[in-house]
């Protein structure tokens, strides 16, 4: 029986390109048209088919974790591809757009985020192992979207660029005090510190970043300018020139963006200017993957930019200027893939087994594709008390002329498989 609904339910999302499913006993399940992209799977679990009905989106990646959903030629990428792109066309099933829907709705509860919970989501995936990051990602450590001014850009041309970015947005000036929330590995506020002369408090709840980054300030020689708390941003008291949030919003949870931006608020002086760094939807709201949910980033959640501004008109804060980097992250997602697939052999020896780098592998081009071919972006949403701190044009951003239009990937880009 399951068998055959899954036949179904797979013939309802696949119309365009083709699926092969080869079950574990029984026959062969074909979905699609017969036209390229063409992907063949194997399933060698006979409870899998009932689980990939109930639950697709949660399934599918574990079971791939699990070796029970083998990949021809272990194409990650073109079943993802295949999956997404018909799901942007609409082909999601009744069952699964009911199941997304309820999702949605409980979504408050499944974000609420006290400060007990806010350090044990943070724990769970910023606390693996700091050398395993340090395998692919920039030699500055950035886990956020890098910003390719230039398509050659390598990924730390492009983490610099997004650096300098950020600081001219936050418009410094020696001696400010600044506040950066989620600070990472401390890389942000060590370059705030070291070439803008700045003093810099960062508050993570990552204990494995917080010593990293004390640890980096010192080999910087920067050590008496930052200040690297572990601190639920909540618990800020102080008051700060410039407020800094770089990719920290995803973590905060949707019920507790009014505290959020409300402790912004308290945190900013008057004349002071806040930059908040997120991805976001280009839609409405919406819901974070289950397996997402269960794997990566537990309690997170891209927000709508709906969501955010509504929260943000409550406040004092006025929004200076909003925006959007479009195939910037995509590319940034595929550099460290491409890194990390790279030094798998190191990773190998670090303890890590076969099933976290597949667990890892999945991440990483789901949430490429989400940037890609999902509606996805990254914002920039600049924050300010009174309407005339911030320039009223972006010239001081572009002191040699804004640059051209472009994508992030170089012309002809296709990605490797």
């Amino acid at each position: 029986m399951w068998n055959r609904l899954l036949g179904a339910l797979l013939k309802q999302l696949i119309k365009h390109g083709t699926l092969t499913v080869q079950l574990s006993s029984g026959p062969t399940l074909k979905a699609g048209n017969g036209a390229a992209p063409s992907v063949t799977v194997r399933l060698t679990d006979d409870t899998l088919p009932r689980k990939l009905i109930l639950n697709p989106e949660l399934a599918m990646g574990e079971a791939y974790m699990d070796g029970t959903l083998i990949v021809e030629n272990d194409d990650v990428r073109g079943l993802l591809t295949l999956v997404v792109k018909n799901f942007q066309n609409g082909n999601l099933p009744f069952s699964q757009s009911l199941a997304r829907s309820i999702r949605i709705a409980k979504r408050k509860w499944d974000q609420w985020i006290p400060h007990a919970i806010a350090k044990k989501n943070a724990e769970h995936h910023y606390d693996i192992s700091t050398p395993f990051y340090y395998l692919f990602l920039d030699e500055d450590r950035q886990y956020t979207c890098a910003y390719y001014k230039d398509p050659s850009f390598t990924l730390e041309q492009a983490q610099v660029a997004k650096k300098a970015h950020i600081a001219g947005k936050l418009l410094i000036k020696p001696g400010m005090k600044i506040l950066d929330i989620g600070s990472g590995w401390g890389g942000l506020a060590i370059t705030l510190a070291k070439e803008y002369g700045a003093q810099v408090v960062g508050v993570t709840l990552s204990d494995e970043q917080r010593k990293a980054a004390i640890k980096r300030a010192e080999e910087a020689g920067v050590s008496h300018l930052v200040e690297f708390r572990l601190q639920d941003y909540r618990d800020v008291t102080e008051q700060f020139d410039r407020i800094v949030s770089v990719g920290m919003l995803e973590h905060v949870g949707q019920p507790q963006y009014p505290t959020y931006f409300q402790q912004i608020e308290k945190n900013l002086k008057e004349d002071g200017v806040a930059l908040i760094h997120f991805i976001g939807r280009t839609g409405p709201p919406g819901n974070l993957s289950p397996w997402f949910q269960k794997y990566i980033f537990p309690g997170g959640y891209t927000p709508s930019l709906s969501e955010v501004v509504t929260v943000v008109e409550k406040t004092k804060l006025e929004a200076a200027d909003i925006e959007v980097w479009r195939t910037h992250y995509d590319r940034t997602l595929y550099d460290w893939l491409i890194r990390f697939e790279d030094r798998l052999d190191e990773v190998r020896a670090m303890g890590y087994d076969e099933r976290f780098i597949r667990m890892w592998r999945y991440y990483l081009i789901a949430s490429e594709l989400s940037l890609s071919d999902m509606p996805h972006v990254l914002y920039h949403v600049q924050l300010h008390k009174h309407q005339t701190t911030v320039p009223i044009t972006r010239d001081y951003l572009y002191v040699n002329g804004a640059p051209e239009p472009h994508s992030a990937f170089p012309d002809g880009f296709v990605p490797k498989k």
